[in-house]
C-alpha cells in the first residue's frame, strides 16, 4: 500500500444474485475515513461489505480497498482490514482471549504474538476482567465488544462495522461510539454502515448513501447535508392540502411530524412563497422557522423515505 492509497476505490461495481440486481454502476471513492455506510433494506451495503472483504467476487466493474483489488488479492486484503460482522461470530465452549488470539492467527500472526494481541485487545474494549470467561456467557454488549477486539486484534489499516451498535442499551451503544471515535483518532481507517443514523452523524465524517443498488449521495457529511434545499419548521390553520400541493408544483418536498411540517425548500425559493401561497389558498402560517438539518433530513432527501 502507498501512504497515498484510497480507501475505497470503486468503479461501476455490480453484482446480481441470479435476476435480483444487488448493486449496478456503483462507483465510489474515500480518500481517508471516518465514514458512514447508509441505506434503506435492500439497497445493497451487505452486498458491498461482502465484496470490499472478497467473501463475494466482484461481477462487473473493478475496486480496490486501501490500494490492494479486491478481486485479485484478497488475502493481502483480509490482511489489513478487520471486519466486525452484525450477526454473531463466536465459537462456543471456549473463553474469549483464546478465541480473540484464533481470529489473530487465522489473519496471518504467530501464536504467541496473537495470543499477546488478543489480551491486549480485549483490555481496550473493556473485557479484561471477563477475557478467561466462555464466550456464551457473555451478554449482548459483552459480545459486542468481543466482536469489535476480533475486528482489530491483527491490528488492521482499516476496520469494516457492519451495524455496531445493534441491539445495544443507550449506555452501551454510547460506549462502543466512544471506542469507534477513539480507533478512528488513533489513524485506524474506519467504515460503518448502520441503519441507526445518529451514530453515522456522531461517528463519521464522510457518508455514501445507497439506494436500490446505486450510489443516491457521497461526500463529506457537513456539505452534503447543504444540498440544494432549505429547511423549515412549518404550522397552518385551515386546510392544508391545496396548500401543500402548490408548494409541491414549486419544487418543495414535505414530510408530517407531530403538529408540524418538516419543508424543503428549494434554495433558489424565498420563503416569501410560503406566505404567497398561503393567501391564495387562504391558509393561516401560524409558525415558520428555519431549522438545522440533520442527517435524517439528507436521507429523507436523498431516498425519500426515512429509516
Amino acid at each position: 500500500m502507498t501512504p497515498a492509497a484510497k480507501i475505497l476505490d470503486l468503479q461501476r461495481i455490480g453484482y446480481n444474485y441470479g435476476q435480483i440486481k444487488a448493486l449496478s454502476g456503483v462507483s465510489i471513492t474515500v480518500e481517508k475515513g471516518p465514514v458512514g455506510l447508509l441505506g434503506p433494506n435492500g439497497a445493497g451495503k451487505s452486498t458491498l461489505l461482502r465484496l470490499l472483504l472478497g467473501f463475494l467476487t466482484i461481477q462487473e466493474g473493478q475496486g480496490k480497498v486501501m490500494g490492494y483489488d479486491v478481486a485479485r488479492e484478497k488475502t493481502r486484503v483480509r490482511q489489513i482490514v478487520g471486519y466486525m460482522p452484525e450477526d454473531e461470530s463466536y465459537v462456543p465452549g471456549i473463553d474469549g482471549v483464546t478465541l480473540t488470539a484464533l481470529l489473530g492467527e487465522l489473519s496471518g500472526m504467530p501464536r504467541q504474538e496473537a495470543m499477546k494481541r488478543a489480551h491486549d485487545v480485549l483490555f481496550y474494549v473493556g473485557l479484561e476482567e471477563s477475557r478467561y470467561r466462555r464466550v456464551e456467557s457473555y451478554s449482548k454488549g459483552m459480545r459486542q465488544r468481543l466482536k469489535l477486539a476480533q475486528a482489530l486484534v491483527h491490528d488492521p489499516q482499516l476496520i469494516l462495522l457492519d451495524e455496531p451498535t445493534s441491539g445495544l442499551d443507550p449506555q452501551g451503544r454510547e460506549e462502543i461510539l466512544e471506542l469507534i471515535t477513539d480507533i478512528s483518532n488513533h489513524g485506524v481507517q474506519v467504515l460503518v454502515s448502520s441503519h441507526i443514523l445518529p451514530d453515522i452523524e456522531e461517528t463519521c465524517q464522510e457518508v455514501i448513501i445507497l439506494n436500490q443498488g446505486q450510489v443516491a449521495a457521497q461526500g463529506n457529511l457537513q456539505e452534503l447535508k447543504k444540498l440544494n434545499y432549505n429547511l423549515y419548521e412549518l404550522k397552518v390553520a385551515g386546510e392544508a392540502a391545496p396548500f401543500l400541493a402548490k408548494l409541491q408544483e414549486r419544487g418543495c418536498r414535505w414530510e408530517q411530524e407531530e403538529d408540524l411540517w418538516k419543508l424543503y425548500l428549494p434554495r433558489e425559493l424565498s420563503p416569501r412563497v410560503i406566505f404567497e401561497l398561503a393567501v391564495e389558498e387562504k391558509v393561516q402560517v401560524r409558525h415558520l422557522v428555519k431549522s438545522q438539518s440533520r442527517l435524517e433530513d439528507l436521507f429523507a432527501q436523498v431516498v425519500g423515505e426515512e429509516e
